[in-house]
């Protein structure tokens, strides 16, 4: 049978991790303005998963959406806007 060549396939086995993810993780606050690097979780798949382009970039936290955060990422001379849940976020 024909495996399936989805938007994750080939993506969770280079992100995978140990760690297992803590109440905290998800009431995680952040400042706008303050500085964090994108740390992708891929067990955790109610909400959108930022692409593993955007692994270990930095960004600054631009505003609150509800219970995501819009980080600006610099990519060169181009900036563009993520829109990411709390956990796929690390203080810098």
């Amino acid at each position: 049978m024909k495996r399936s060549r989805g938007y994750l396939s080939k993506t969770l086995k280079g992100l995978k991790t140990k760690r297992r993810l803590t109440p905290a993780d998800f009431v995680r606050e952040f400042q706008i303005g303050e500085k964090v690097r994108i740390d992708p979780v891929p067990y955790y798949k109610q909400g959108q998963i930022p692409h593993r382009h955007y692994k270990n970039m930095t960004g600054e936290i631009l505003e609150k959406r509800g219970r995501c955060y819009v980080v600006k990422v610099e990519i060169g001379s181009v900036a563009r806007k993520l829109i990411l849940l709390p956990i796929h976020l690390k203080r810098l």
